[in-house]
């Protein structure tokens, strides 16, 4: 286990890295410093070959991510550089979820709020216990969600939903969220971190150059024409038909057996 910060934990199991937001106290309110050590975090998982699944999930049973730690909002608004520097962090953070080339994960149970919300979209697929509640509050504190995670949100549950979302600054259940796809599948609490952990084997167990082509192409499909990496696109294909892991698909293929991929 890797105890970065006390509030921050990443933990390596076998293929899986584990990032927990470990403020259990304050339902695991995000705080700057914790997003700081989540991209030392992240950088880590992303260097070590023998992680193939990013996992996120908050410590304890209530909640994932409850939102922002509101207690750093004092003297926020008058404060030019504080802004500043809590902006840019966050834009720092939202780049490194969206251009990580592992696939991501959220473990979501209890309290999915705000802050918490938008670190979901941030990554590949959500997983929900039936306990999860989900919402965004900014509504109601006077502040506004940022664009990249409204848009995020729009891509994800379209643009009626978004705007109930953001206007209303209700809850939904996990149930609701799942009939707007907000999440991609919705489990019995007791049976979340077993069904996460299944997923996270399963994506291991496949080609990461091809998973990563997958991830390439999924992001720059949301694009438009203009501003679409077609370039980037054909790379990240030729990488997958000239790699040894095509090869071993192969010829695994042809020998009736479960291949074995290096990721090279």
């Amino acid at each position: 286990m890797t105890d970065l910060t006390e509030k921050m934990i990443g933990k390596k199991d076998g293929s899986i890295g584990w990032l927990i937001f470990n403020n259990p106290t304050q339902h695991n309110a995000l705080s700057h410093e914790m997003r700081l050590t989540t991209l030392d975090i992240l950088d880590d998982f992303e260097r070590d070959d023998d992680i193939r699944v990013i996992v996120l999930r908050g410590a304890g049973e209530k909640s994932f991510i409850s939102g922002a730690d509101i207690s750093q909002f004092d003297g926020y608004a008058n404060d030019a550089d504080r802004q500043r520097d809590m902006s840019t962090v966050s834009a720092r953070l939202a780049e490194r979820y969206e251009h990580l080339r592992k696939p991501t994960i959220a473990m979501i149970q209890g309290f999915c709020l705000g802050a918490g919300v938008g670190t979901a979209l941030s990554v590949d697929l959500r997983i929900a216990s039936e306990k999860a509640q989900f919402g965004i509050p900014a509504g109601r504190l006077g502040v506004a969600y940022p664009l990249r995670s409204v848009r995020r949100l729009v891509e994800i549950i379209g643009s009626g939903n978004a705007t109930e979302m953001l206007y209303t600054a209700k809850r939904y259940s996990a149930a609701e969220a799942l009939s707007m796809g907000l999440v991609n599948k919705v489990v019995p609490h007791d049976e979340l971190e077993a069904s996460v952990r299944d997923l996270a084997a399963t994506i291991a167990d496949n080609a990461p150059l091809t998973i990563y082509a997958s991830k390439v192409a999924i992001r720059e499909a949301m694009k438009s024409d203009a501003d679409r990496n077609n370039g980037l696109i054909d790379s990240v294909i030729a990488a997958c038909f000239s790699s040894e892991d095509h090869a071993e698909g192969r010829k695994a293929f042809a020998e009736k057996r479960k291949p074995v991929f290096k990721g090279k």
